[in-house]
């Protein structure tokens, strides 16, 4: 059995766009907040004077409250709508930012950094369902790439404007500029994002077997439907699908990439935050290509898309860190641009978990989805720090090519997980549609 989000939305009028663009000037913000310590990550490490596994935490701590609370962020969201749950999510980031000016150790940062995490993880899954109510279902893929691509230019906010405002002030101007903003969107998401049009009093799902309509209430038991969601194979090849693409370009961004090209590739800091802003752009250029093919190609996305980006990302990657010395500026590029095409393959998962689950359970699923991409990269994250302080290469003074290149075979296996489940879990959701026969009956 196939289920779909029914939704009686045929074309979104202005007040759709309206509410899609604040929701994704939100998540704006929220990426500028997620990437903001990896932008000035050398200035953390001398203002806390900490090492490669403490630099690390900060990001794994982030990382890991984004993604342990995506199955109850997304549990809320299909409870009581996106208004709610990204008004919430913008105040923490904005208290978040604000203890991080204030900051005057790790372990007060890192309290800022928990609530940054909390605070992010509610507003991608809401704009997400922003998008499944307010648009019709056959605009979701191509919906989905543009608000990736337009959120992902909150990077470029973190790596130009806001290191510059940092070196130009002060480490509490700039967080507390942050903050200022959080606050602003805080009001401006309460006051102009609404659930659902207007002409929809209720959630609904349609089974695609036999067209039977079901209002969807809040009383659904929470727990059923996290299990029904991840029994669905469709929804754990999602799952599968986001840990694999985005996770490598995430900690690359977030934390490693500025101090690899610097302090192991030789690079001054204003080419390395080119060959980043290139990461940034060519995610921007990939997305409305792979958005459209993953609309055309609907039961061939895992082999002509996603193992794709998989595979030029860890071939661009081993090829960097194989090299005797160091790369050359072009590989630089290739490899940013590599990475570049894991996060709008990442959005196809957000495609597979739409598509197995009906209304009821949508941001369940989502949540689900979008946990294993952040799963991947904490533990990246933290892999490559530890291995870092394990070579005694702990800190911005003792970064070396050699270090690096050994740090980074960490993700490696993780490519190779990711990868395997991918093909095991495409060939049940295709057994579960028909689309093949079960060799095990």
């Amino acid at each position: 059995m196939t289920s779909a989000a029914y939704s009686p939305v045929s074309s979104p009028g202005w007040k759709a766009w309206l509410i899609w663009s604040v929701g994704v000037a939100a998540y704006v913000l929220a990426i500028t907040n997620r990437t903001s310590l990896g932008a000035v990550g050398v200035d953390a490490a001398d203002r806390f004077m900490a090492d490669a596994s403490t630099l690390a935490l900060f990001a794994v701590v982030q990382l890991a409250v984004y993604g342990g609370m995506q199955i109850p962020i997304g549990i809320l969201l299909d409870r009581y709508g996106s208004r709610p749950i990204m008004t919430v999510g913008m105040l923490l980031m904005a208290v978040g930012q604000l203890t991080m000016a204030l900051s005057p150790s790790i372990g007060i940062a890192i309290v800022a950094r928990i609530l940054l995490g909390a605070g992010d993880a509610a507003v991608f899954p809401a704009v997400l369902r922003l998008v499944a109510t307010w648009f019709p279902a056959q605009r979701g893929p191509v919906m989905v790439q543009f608000t990736g691509i337009i959120g992902q230019s909150g990077q470029l906010i973190a790596l130009v404007p806001l290191a510059a405002l940092l070196h130009a002030t002060s480490w509490t101007i700039t967080f507390g500029s942050v903050a200022g903003l959080g606050v602003l969107f805080t009001v401006l998401v309460a006051v102009v994002i609404r659930n659902r049009p207007p002409e929809r009093d209720v959630d609904v799902s349609v089974n695609t077997d036999t067209g039977v309509v079901r209002v969807v209430t809040s009383a659904i038991d929470t727990g059923v439907g996290i299990r029904a969601a991840w029994a669905h194979p469709g929804t754990r090849l999602a799952f599968w699908s986001h840990f694999t693409t985005p996770f490598a370009g995430t900690a690359f961004i977030l934390l490693w990439g500025m101090p690899f090209l610097t302090a192991a590739q030789g690079l001054d800091s204003a080419h390395a935050a080119g060959i980043i802003s290139v990461y940034v752009v060519a995610g921007m250029a990939l997305g409305p290509v792979i958005g459209e093919l993953s609309r055309r190609w609907p039961n061939r996305r895992s082999y002509a898309l996603v193992l794709p980006a998989v595979v030029v990302q860890l071939v661009a990657w081993t090829t960097v860190i194989a090299l005797p010395g160091p790369a050359p500026v072009w590989l630089l590029y290739v490899l940013a641009v590599a990475l570049a095409s894991g996060g709008p393959a990442s959005m196809i998962a957000f495609d597979h978990a739409r598509t197995h689950n009906p209304s009821h359970r949508l941001s369940t699923a989502t949540g689900v989805t979008n946990a294993g991409g952040f799963i991947a990269a904490l533990i990246a994250i933290f892999l490559i720090g530890l291995m870092l302080d394990l070579q005694g290469a702990g800190t911005p003074e003792s970064y070396s090519l050699e270090a690096f290149r050994i740090a980074f075979l960490m993700p490696i296996p993780l490519w190779l997980v990711g990868m395997t489940f991918i093909l095991v879990e495409r060939k049940r959701t295709r057994i579960r549609m028909g689309l093949e026969p079960d060799r095990r009956r």
